[in-house]
């Protein structure tokens, strides 16, 4: 059974406080415009940073989304190929990728689910702490549809980074000169060595490379369009599979051969939960007008040319007898002489679309450490002024090494295309039904208009997800398998959490009660301020207790603090500090923070002056609770879990460098709890 998550998290147990989303690092730059298309102004500065936003979307929110021509209609193609191709079958699959553009991205995303932002921000746990808010209390069910999405996304920021590289440089083989050259062993030697070099640059910070990413993808996207409209200039025809009827036509005629290609067909559209995930970056309206004015016609050129040259080199096989031949057909598509540029322009454009969702895992795990579902990892700020820039040390090195065991397990962008469906297509079906419901409690929507919403993307969602499901034991158990191994720590966190506060609670004694005994009889009063951090503010922190149990002695000034994290991405500056007096011994001071940010206790305390709390933070003792837990067979969980929770602890960040608090001002006392 999954705990919700309680709503603050203690420092001294080890539990989450803070953190702060899913978004990229490298997006931040345009965080601070992010919302100025929804306010009414017609300046040209307004237009001008408008475009600036919708251009620099194209480099990251499209950069997934974007490599999908390299393989999605070469796999697509091929599953249809198994007993031969026709003329109708090439119609029938370049029509799905396009309706599949059209109804997941355009309807659903940019028409429907980009509506529903928290605060202008959007992703699976966004949408999830909008769902509770909407609500108005934690639900196990929402909860557990979060923790689903997000153990999800991290099969797809591993597979995502091999699927895409590999793919741009299995384009070398379609060059002449390199026939017959380009093994295997050197295709993952060669994509080996840009993924352990796009690893270790993360540290350095993206904002330099991200300054690339929207000039790069603006000429990848306009050549994709060039050379869709270079074959399908002499094929013109094949501009008849805009019709919905040749898919619908497909499906029906091949069963469930045909739904094996649907699940391939579902590459066309992974990347598309980057629109709502990057919006507080840079704004519904830009990524929308990026979408339909300009990503979604490249994309939609450049398969109507892939099927072009399909039906060119199927007519061609048919005149001479020959068997249809499978080919690359991205890359196939452009003259010899620039096939070297070609790979070297979608190598480029596969290290944007992996550096997108490497940062979009950092951004995650900040937000899911926030809310509580991951222990304290070290987050280090690449940047001063841009909020965005961030680096997980801990999970660069776990997602290189993923990255790299799942390169060399499959080999080939063929092998990996039948595990990248399931994880994605498993986050859209927890997007929708979260959704819906923000739809029906915070929008009041009637059921007749929630239902006409869930049920057509219900099923389009499901369709997706059941072919998928047929690619299985071919290669999706392994986005399965990695979203499984998070569902299970992060479940394991939230529930070890919950036991240990219990148990803190059980044993522990009311502030009340301790600030009258301590007037009956008072101990000995030393001079400056004590801080004990705590997740509990009701009861006498652990610290507290253990320094009169011990010291036998109390500061003059004592504040019990307590970090609190909102359902929000943000919190304003002048609702930061909240401050309770118990008594003249006792001040109850509670750090507010949104789920997108990182805490900084030291920073916070600051504001505390300007609500006449003085204190010289430099004179001024930190004291935290440190928890010993050991595991037992009597607990609310097995004792496979209570090792797992105790590994976690263990390998959580130190609190004194996760919330910043100067190391020489901190004073830790310690206990040990049975879990």
């Amino acid at each position: 059974m999954i705990g919700v998550p309680p709503s603050e998290a203690s420092p001294s147990s080890g539990a989450s406080d803070t953190t702060g989303t899913t978004g990229e690092a490298d997006k931040g730059a345009a965080h601070k415009s992010a919302h100025h298309e929804s306010n009414g102004q017609h300046s040209n500065g307004h237009h001008a940073g408008f475009w600036a936003l919708a251009i620099g979307s194209v480099g990251v929110v499209f950069g997934d989304i974007g490599t999908s021509p390299l393989y999605a209609f070469k796999e697509a193609l091929a599953a249809a190929a198994h007993d031969g191709v026709t003329r109708s079958e090439i119609l029938g699959v370049v029509s799905l990728a396009l309706w599949a553009m059209i109804l997941v991205v355009t309807v659903k995303y940019v028409g429907f689910i980009m509506r529903a932002d928290n605060k202008g921000e959007g992703g699976v746990l966004s949408l999830m702490a909008l769902a509770q808010r909407a609500i108005g209390k934690r639900t196990a069910i929402v909860f557990t549809l979060g923790i689903i999405g997000a153990a999800l996304f991290y099969g797809d920021a591993v597979i995502t980074p091999a699927m895409s590289v590999l793919s741009a440089v299995e384009g070398l083989r379609t060059i002449p000169a390199l026939e017959g050259r380009i093994s295997t062993e050197m295709v993952l030697l060669i994509a080996g060595v840009m993924l352990i070099g796009l690893f270790s640059f993360q540290s350095k910070g993206t904002a330099k490379v991200g300054l690339l990413f929207g000039p790069v993808c603006l000429v990848w996207f306009t050549v994709m369009a060039v050379l869709g409209v270079m074959q399908f200039a002499g094929r013109p025809e094949i501009l008849i599979a805009i019709n919905p009827w040749y898919a619908v036509e497909f499906l029906m005629e091949h069963g469930l051969a045909g739904f094996i290609v649907l699940g391939a067909v579902f590459l066309t559209v992974t990347g598309a939960e980057a629109l709502t995930a990057d919006m507080g970056h840079f704004g519904r309206w830009p990524i929308q007008a990026a979408w339909l004015f300009f990503v979604l016609p490249c994309l939609a050129l450049n398969y109507l040319g892939q099927g072009a040259l399909a039906l060119n080199v199927l007519s061609a096989s048919q005149a001479s007898g020959a068997p249809f031949e499978e080919l690359n057909w991205f890359f196939e598509m452009a003259p010899l002489a620039l096939r070297l540029p070609l790979v070297l322009l979608a190598g480029l454009a596969t290290v944007v679309a992996s550096q997108a969702v490497i940062t979009g895992a950092f951004s995650l795990t900040q937000q899911a450490i926030q809310l509580g579902l991951l222990p304290r990892l070290n987050v280090k700020r690449t940047s001063e002024t841009q909020e965005g820039q961030i680096f997980v040390p801990q999970l660069n090195s776990m997602l290189l090494v993923g990255v790299m065991v799942v390169m060399v397990t499959f080999q080939t962008s063929s092998a990996l295309a039948h595990a990248y469906g399931l994880a994605v297509t498993g986050t859209m079906v927890v997007t929708t039904l979260m959704a819906a419901i923000v739809m029906r409690q915070m929008w009041k929507w009637g059921w007749p208009r929630v239902l006409a919403f869930i049920i057509p993307f219900a099923i389009l969602d499901l369709a997706f997800l059941s072919a998928n499901m047929l690619r299985f034991f071919s290669g999706g158990w392994l986005p399965v398998l990695i979203g499984a191994c998070l569902f299970t720590v992060m479940a394991t966190w939230v529930r070890g959490s919950h036991i240990l506060l219990d148990k803190s609670r059980r044993d522990s004694v009311s502030l009340t009660d301790l600030a009258d005994m301590l007037k009956s009889r008072p101990p000995h009063r030393v001079s400056g301020t004590a801080i004990f951090l705590t997740s509990d503010p009701d009861v006498a922190p652990v610290a507290l207790m253990h320094n009169l149990k011990h010291n036998k002695v109390l500061h003059e000034k004592n504040i019990i603090l307590t970090v609190h994290t909102k359902s929000i991405p943000r919190v304003n500056e002048s609702e930061r500090i909240t401050i309770e007096s118990l008594n003249d011994d006792f001040k109850k001071l509670t750090v507010s923070y949104g789920f997108m940010e990182s805490p900084n206790l030291p920073k916070a305390l600051g504001i505390c002056r300007k609500q006449g709390l003085k204190f010289d933070i430099m004179a001024t003792s930190f004291f935290l609770g440190r928890r010993s837990v050991v595991a037992s067979a009597n607990s609310g969980m097995p004792l496979w879990q209570d090792r797992l929770y105790i590994f976690l602890m263990r390998n959580a960040t130190n609190p004194t460098e996760f919330f910043h608090i100067p190391p020489g001002r901190v004073v830790e006392l310690g206990t040990q709890v049975s879990v």
